[in-house]
């Protein structure tokens, strides 16, 4: 075993052996980790409820845009924001700032379907409470029902925001210097210890899911405790 050589090169998978740009391996790993959830989680929760919305014109786009998203693989849609940019922005995107990207917007179709579940779990009796009570449907949505439904969507948010994580290593393959791509230029220069560098790889993933993981299971014994608190 040439555990030495990952030893040698550990501080090259955290920060980057031979980056582009100022960042490279597991940094850009978490920049795009981070990144990709806070924009997914926004774009993804304003698509799901324009596809709950009641006018059609409304309705129809959101659904749509999910359709075509969640029908087309991830690869795809890193592809047409890399390449097809130029040709529609005049301009070539950053790699980086591509794959970001196509995260965001792939990510963000799953998370507008887990919206639209976690509004449509609650019982039907909570709208119309909120409408008798004199607030619109705007206002029911945003101060009854989406704080009860976040709170009911918070382990299919993490299990999606997990799987974003992993997915950030298909950026490899436009170039962008994050963890699997670092790795592999060590791996490419070494060539002596290719099990040993892609079993570190596989050991620094799981650390990122499994710390993501463990704050949401914080965070919901936290709520809970709250609500009990409350009751």
């Amino acid at each position: 075993m040439h555990w030495n050589v990952v030893a040698k090169n550990f501080d090259y998978l955290l920060i980057g052996a031979y980056p582009k740009g100022p960042l490279g391996g597991l940094a850009v790993t978490v920049l795009l980790a981070i990144g990709g959830i806070f924009g997914a989680f926004w774009l993804g929760l304003g698509v799901g409820l324009l596809r709950m919305a009641r006018k059609r014109w409304l309705r129809w786009p959101a659904m749509v845009y999910i359709e075509i998203i969640r029908g087309t693989p991830l690869l795809m849609v890193v592809f047409w924001f890399y390449f097809l940019a130029p040709v529609l922005l005049g301009q070539t995107l950053p790699e980086a700032q591509s794959a970001l990207i196509a995260l965001i917007v792939f990510t963000s179709a799953y998370i507008a379907e887990i919206v639209r579940a976690g509004v449509q779990s609650l019982p039907k009796g909570q709208m119309e409470a909120a409408r008798g009570s004199g607030l619109s449907h705007a206002q029911a949505m945003t101060h009854v029902i989406l704080p009860q439904a976040l709170f009911n969507m918070i382990p299919s948010f993490v299990n999606q925001f997990v799987s974003l994580t992993k997915d950030t290593s298909l950026a490899f393959i436009i170039g962008v210097s994050e963890l699997t791509k670092a790795a592999t230029q060590i791996n490419n220069r070494t060539l002596t210890a290719p099990t040993e560098i892609f079993i570190t790889v596989a050991l620094l993933y799981f650390a990122i899911c499994f710390c993501l993981t463990e704050f949401s299971r914080r965070l919901e014994r936290r709520i809970n405790r709250f609500q009990a608190r409350t009751r």
